[in-house]
């Protein structure tokens, strides 16, 4: 068998499986690419948020990033939740001495839930080391306020908020209207001269956990596969738009997005 693209998330887990490493793996797996993974932490977490944090030792995330890009490669890369300064500087430095392709950079800083899964001293290494190496970074409005202090309230604010955000180094940043409340969702993705807003009718459903880090996985997949980039975001956006129209409920709280829905579902039988 030919041997297919690869992708590395860089992220923690989600022990009830809709967002972190376990969706961006079933993502790359559904977008034809092969996934690996770097550990940065292991939440205790299920649909109603998150009630625990382990974080790995910084050393053991470098090494990790080290084993599969020195062996097996890695055609492009993601970041998710990174937990603290000092992994994020473990990251930096490691993916300076390595090959990982394009990066993208999710600038987790909270759950769905709002539980914290950043620390706040966090966000200037974030921003400093991390930014100027990436390729996209995809924040929520939620995040855009973290990380320059604007509260955005609708598309001509997003803007703003881009030039903002690529002013700290990223080649393209997405900002991602998921949480306005306008009938159509709008993300704007700029790379310091132009704007281009991607549009699709919003979804009337509250089963959407895991849909950033879908997003970020997708458009890394078809990064992985060649895509240029302002075409990979778009498929990243067409994949989760089709996912959360095949969301479902899980547990009490939060159902996360479908991933099954580009293969087959044996429960639907």
């Amino acid at each position: 068998m030919t041997r297919p693209p690869t992708a590395l998330s860089i992220a923690g887990s989600d022990s009830g499986g809709g967002a972190g490493l376990q969706a961006d793996l079933k993502t790359f797996l559904a977008c034809g690419v092969h996934g690996m993974c770097a550990v940065t932490a292991v939440t205790v977490q299920n649909s109603t948020g998150v009630s625990g944090i382990h974080e790995v030792p910084p050393e053991v995330v470098a090494a990790q990033i080290a084993a599969v890009a020195g062996d097996i490669g890695v055609d492009a890369a993601k970041t998710g939740m990174l937990a603290n300064a000092a992994i994020i500087a473990a990251v930096a430095d490691v993916l300076g001495d390595v090959a990982v392709g394009p990066l993208v950079v999710d600038p987790v800083c909270a759950s769905q839930h709002g539980d914290p899964l950043l620390a706040p001293d966090a966000i200037g290494a974030l921003t400093s080391r991390l930014f100027p190496l990436a390729e996209l970074v995809t924040p929520n409005l939620g995040e855009v306020r973290v990380l320059t202090g604007l509260d955005v309230h609708d598309v001509r604010g997003m803007h703003e908020a881009a030039k903002r955000l690529h002013e700290l180094g990223p080649r393209w940043v997405l900002v991602k209207g998921g949480h306005l409340t306008d009938d159509v969702a709008v993300d704007v993705l700029y790379d310091g001269s132009r704007f281009r807003e991607l549009s699709a009718p919003r979804r009337p459903t509250l089963h959407t956990h895991g849909t950033g880090d879908t997003l970020a996985a997708a458009t890394t997949a078809a990064l992985a596969r060649g895509a240029e980039l302002p075409d990979a975001v778009q498929q990243g956006k067409d994949f989760v738009t089709a996912a959360i129209d095949d969301s479902f409920a899980l547990g009490a709280g939060l159902g996360p997005v479908g991933h099954f829905w580009r293969v087959q579902r044996p429960f639907s039988s």
